[in-house]
């Protein structure tokens, strides 16, 4: 799991995965070296809080363009789904499709939740920002949509 460096200890760049993509290619992370990159893990494609999140990254992609800062979400969907929501609400960025959750579970983004009473296990709402050189600088997790994008992007341009 990757952890948050602290600015004393030498930086390690987050080991490299693969995994299918919208858009036909599939996303390396080591490729997308080079300018940040914003990892967002949601829960699932079409519902409310992951399409306000998506919307609101979608609003400020631009920004995050300019700071030079690629974006990419993450859930378990499949990528049919994905292709779907990124069209229904013109996402910019690609989505990625961890259904085995492999890399989920990298970032430890698997929880137990709790879902009309019972106990499920689904991804916790997370985001990374990995540095130009794919080092991790910043993570949240458990957080609220809304509002977020803005939050992320806020700290992207310290970087």
């Amino acid at each position: 799991m990757p952890q948050n460096p602290d600015a004393t200890l030498p930086a390690t760049p987050v080991a490299d995965f693969s995994l299918p993509a919208t858009g036909g290619q599939p996303f390396t992370l080591s490729a997308a070296r080079g300018k940040a990159l914003v990892i967002y893990f949601y829960p699932k494609d079409n519902t409310p809080g992951c399409t306000t999140e998506a919307q609101q990254f979608r609003d400020l992609y631009g920004e995050f363009q300019r700071a030079n800062c690629a974006v990419v979400g993450v859930s378990r969907d499949s990528l049919q789904s994905h292709e779907s929501f990124k069209a229904k609400f013109t996402l910019p960025f690609e989505l990625l499709s961890d259904a085995d959750e492999t890399v989920c579970t990298r970032f430890g983004v698997m929880k137990l939740k709790n879902l009309y009473g019972k106990q499920v296990r689904g991804i916790e709402r997370s985001t990374f920002v990995l540095d130009s050189s794919g080092v991790l600088r910043r993570e949240w997790r458990g957080l609220k949509a809304d509002g977020h994008a803005r939050e992320v992007l806020d700290f992207v341009t310290t970087l």
